[in-house]
């Protein structure tokens, strides 16, 4: 069986992209830090176990309370 380094490559370059955008969803929801929280959910992607168990607790926390 032949695995393309390519292909893997886009792969997890479209899962990070993905992982990025619910984790700035959950982040604005979640934290107070949204950027930071889909930037280092991105880069855990590299490391597809670290990003689902980060995605699994961060969708856990309990919403932050908005009052202004």
């Amino acid at each position: 069986m032949d695995i393309n380094l390519t292909l893997a490559g886009e792969i997890i370059f479209f899962v990070a992209i993905t992982m990025g955008l619910a984790g700035y969803y959950l982040g604005k929801r979640k934290t107070n830090t949204p950027v930071l929280t889909a930037v280092s959910l991105a880069v855990s992607c590299i490391i597809p176990l670290v990003a689902l168990i980060y995605l699994i607790v961060l969708i856990n926390k309990p919403d932050i309370s908005t009052s202004s």
